[in-house]
């Protein structure tokens, strides 16, 4: 065995780590957020030692060894294109033949004296374990769903509970996914709608106030707000099960009331409620890589309906506005 070939990597996160994550965590350079792929040691593994398969996502990838730390382990790491778990075993980058391919060309077989690789549970999707065993002799372990729960996977003999099994959602873990909505919202050339929203406003005001200036704006901001914020704070209570009905309701209602809070008049509003529920809505759908509440299937069949709506609300919403300049 020759361990000077294999990489280690340790378990404490330098504060550039923590940087990188809550860089990701907003969405800046997240597509860059890869590493390379490869077998890495943890700790000191012995040729006994557990197989821990993840990843190259950045922010995966941390988590991991982080997770990891008091443990002498392998861990595999795929080329998921820099792609978490969930979402590349969905694209089937995180799949039979890449995690095959991985054992093979780190010589996984050289370094350890078992057939067993530990993938995570929200694997599963794009990986078969009768296929991969049959074809390579590696029998795959589905590990918990959150890489905190290894440690008490592994001392119990790589037997999950329910607890590990089950995944949640909870207030916390929604409010975490705001900052890359809203950092999304106004990146690229989404830059330019403000701007453009300003200059919507300054034509169809006819000479009028700055707050008739500013509605179809604020109406944005709204939406914004609706979308990337209130979807996933308030997800388990807003009426309905699509996320894009869900966005659609919170932006209206914020729409309604940015409006009303500027004494705009009432076809104002109105176009102002249809184009902050139509960006809540496009905002809420995004969603759908983050909740276990949607289905692929689903989705398609949900956005088949919701764009051309979005679409529509926002081409009335226009008009509305050019009338109410015409109206005085």
């Amino acid at each position: 065995m020759n361990m000077p070939d294999v990489p280690q990597v340790s378990s404490e996160l330098a504060w550039r780590d923590r940087l990188a994550r809550w860089t990701l965590r907003c969405g800046i350079r997240r597509n860059r957020a890869l590493v390379k792929s490869g077998l890495y040691r943890v700790g000191e593994p012995a040729p006994e030692s557990p197989v821990i398969v993840t990843a190259n996502y950045r922010m995966t990838f941390d988590l991991v060894r982080r997770d990891l730390a008091g443990i002498d382990a392998w861990l595999l790491v795929l080329d998921t294109r820099g792609v978490n778990v969930w979402c590349a075993a969905g694209k089937g980058t995180f799949g039979d033949r890449e995690v095959m391919l991985r054992a093979a060309v780190t010589g996984l077989e050289r370094h350890v004296s078992h057939r067993v690789l530990v993938l995570p549970q929200l694997s599963a999707t794009g990986v078969s374990a009768a296929k991969v065993r049959a074809t390579s002799g590696w029998r795959v372990v589905f590990g918990p769903v959150r890489s905190g729960d290894i440690a008490a996977f592994l001392a119990a003999n790589m037997k999950a509970t329910p607890q590990m099994r089950a995944i949640t959602f909870t207030l916390a873990e929604r409010i975490v996914l705001v900052p890359v909505e809203l950092v999304g919202a106004f990146a690229g050339w989404r830059a330019l709608i403000p701007f453009g929203l300003l200059a919507l406003g300054a034509l169809v005001s006819l000479g009028d106030s700055g707050a008739t200036i500013a509605q179809p704006l604020v109406a944005y901001l709204a939406g914004v707000a609706g979308g990337a914020a209130l979807v996933p704070t308030l997800l388990p209570w807003l009426p309905g099960h699509a996320l894009s009905l869900k966005g659609a309701e919170a932006g209206a209602v914020l729409g309604l009331f940015a409006g009303l809070a500027l004494g705009a008049p009432p076809l104002s509003i109105g176009a102002g409620t249809l184009l902050s529920g139509a960006v809540a809505s496009y905002l809420g759908v995004n969603f759908t890589g983050a909740t276990p509440y949607t289905s692929p299937s689903g989705v398609e069949k949900e956005l088949r309906v919701a764009l051309p709506l979005m679409g529509a609300a926002i081409v009335l919403a226009g008009v509305l506005w050019v009338v109410q300049a015409f109206l005085g």
